[in-house]
């Protein structure tokens, strides 16, 4: 399936070394002030070879709006959204066929379709998709931006090294973009920059954590049993390549809580109800709580490494060797920030959609 999502719907298209990757966007409701900067603002978070911690492939990945806008609003119909694979080399790839890398979707992509899977730089499979991602999470937060709903992301850990602390909302909204590897610490920030160069000496990769976060979401939001927001959350998320683990508020931690500890205790502040503390995600029997939600991201190490590594030859059915040419992340997470945001975003965009907190048509042009 290509399609996701109930009353926002995301479908993506395109390959890694094809013409273009893209995205039709249907069900953004009419009235929506949206230009190509909109987008392009978002794109260019993810964008590659801003640093030398990042892949090398100097790509400009300009959105190109085909439909669903006209003078400056959204109309109600799909809106396609493109941007073009300029600075392509697919030589290197002519060697992997035959040969699947080690940690990519190569072999079982062979298998399930015959050998027919585009195999240059993973194809369908390739995190360049996430372009599709971003491009309507961009519309998603301004859909939500309608409703005062915020949501950002930083990374919280690259390998061993992890910011301990919780950042204000200043510093998301100030600090992430400005930080290289997209970490609000300047001190964690230049140990995490340290730990991706050194690996990347060593021709290796290495993994880490992304944390995404959502303020002003109401209560409510989520359907039981099976359209619950962790689950729609959760299930956008694992989607994003790369990604092995999800987890909400203590997550993993619950485990070794006790009730009394894990609880989320309710008090009044003004007319308002929260909670003492956040253990929850801000998530409750699959319906958000108005406490901001909170989910961390775990993503492995960039599977394309330098290193000699075990395979096997498919045409000669013999084992083989390979190590792995090209331009690559020697650490995914950072350019992996701005598309948990934009999952998170179109989730809760779709869910306020269809609650109708986010209105059909979004005032009335005269």
């Amino acid at each position: 399936m290509n399609s996701i999502g109930r009353h926002l719907i995301m479908t993506c298209f395109g390959e890694s070394h094809g013409r273009l990757v893209g995205v039709v966007l249907d069900g953004c409701p009419a009235g929506l002030p949206l230009k190509e900067g909109d987008i392009q603002r978002e794109l260019d978070k993810r964008r590659p070879g801003l640093s030398e911690l990042y892949s090398s492939r100097a790509e400009a990945d300009k959105v190109e709006i085909i439909s669903g806008v006209f003078r400056g609003y959204t109309t109600g119909a799909p809106i396609c959204m493109v941007v073009k694979n300029l600075d392509v080399d697919s030589s290197v790839y002519e060697e992997y066929r035959f040969k699947p890398r080690p940690g990519h979707a190569d072999y079982p992509a062979y298998v399930r379709y015959g050998g027919f899977n585009d195999y240059r730089g993973g194809g369908m499979f390739s995190g360049r998709l996430t372009i599709a991602y971003v491009m309507s999470g961009a519309v998603a937060k301004k859909l939500l931006s309608t409703i005062g709903i915020e949501v950002y992301a930083h990374t919280v850990q690259i390998g061993p090294v992890k910011l301990d602390r919780k950042p204000t909302l200043e510093e998301l909204r100030t600090k992430v973009y400005a930080s290289p590897v997209r970490c609000v610490d300047r001190e964690i920030s230049e140990k995490m920059e340290a730990i991706i160069r050194e690996v990347k000496s060593r021709g290796d990769s290495i993994g880490g954590v992304v944390e995404g976060l959502a303020f002003n979401v109401p209560p409510g939001l989520g359907d039981p049993l099976f359209g619950s927001l962790d689950g729609d959350l959760a299930h956008l998320l694992f989607n994003i390549p790369a990604v092995k683990g999800v987890e909400f508020g203590a997550g993993f931690r619950a485990a070794t809580m006790k009730g009394s500890e894990f609880n989320d205790q309710y008090v009044y502040r003004g007319d308002r109800v929260e909670t003492l503390t956040n253990n929850s995600g801000g998530i409750l029997g699959g319906l958000s709580n108005g406490m901001p939600i909170s989910v961390r991201v775990a993503f492995k190490p960039t599977p394309s490494i330098a290193i000699r590594q075990r395979t096997v030859d498919l045409r000669e059915k013999v084992d083989t060797f390979i190590e792995v040419k090209g331009r690559h992340d020697p650490c995914i997470v950072p350019r992996a920030v701005p598309v948990v945001e934009a999952c998170i975003a179109f989730t809760l965009a779709d869910h306020c959609i269809g609650l109708g907190l986010i209105p059909k048509v979004l005032g009335r042009k005269s």
